[in-house]
C-alpha cells in the first residue's frame, strides 16, 4: 500500500509528506506485506486490546506493532493514519490488505469471511 499523494501538491509538500516519519510508515508497510495478519495499535487503548484478544480467541496468529500511548508518539501514529486512510486504532491488515479496525474484524469473524480471507490470501 503506497501513500496516496494528491497530484495538486507542490513538489516541496510532496517531499515533506513522503519523508515525514517514513521509517515508521515503511515498517508498517513491510510488516503488513510479510505477515498474514498485522495489528497496528497503541498502548492503553482498550479497543486495540479487544481486537488482539479476539484474534487470540480464534487462534489466529498475528504480528503486533505498537506506537506509543495516549501520551506519546502521536506524530508517528498520525502518519500511519494518513498513509492508510484509516482514522483510528487498531488498524488490522490481512495479507497486506487493510480490513479496518476492531468492529470490522469482529464482523468478518462472525460472518466467516475472516477465515476465507486467511485461507485464500485475498
Amino acid at each position: 500500500m503506497s501513500r496516496n499523494i494528491n497530484q495538486n501538491y507542490h513538489p516541496k509538500a510532496v517531499e515533506f509528506i513522503t519523508g515525514y516519519h517514513s521509517t515508521t510508515v515503511s515498517e508498517v508497510a513491510q510488516a503488513a506485506e510479510s505477515n498474514t495478519v498485522l495489528v497496528v495499535g497503541m498502548a492503553q487503548n482498550p479497543v486495540v486490546k479487544k481486537a488482539r484478544k479476539r484474534l487470540e480467541q480464534e487462534n489466529i496468529p498475528f504480528k503486533y506493532l505498537e506506537y506509543g500511548s495516549y501520551f506519546s508518539e502521536w506524530k508517528p501514529r498520525l502518519m500511519i493514519k494518513i498513509w492508510s486512510g484509516w482514522p483510528t486504532f487498531p488498524q488490522i491488515f490481512v495479507h497486506g490488505r487493510l480490513i479496518g479496525g476492531a468492529a470490522e474484524l469482529e464482523a468478518l469473524i462472525e460472518s466467516g469471511e475472516m477465515q476465507a480471507l486467511l485461507n485464500t490470501g485475498e
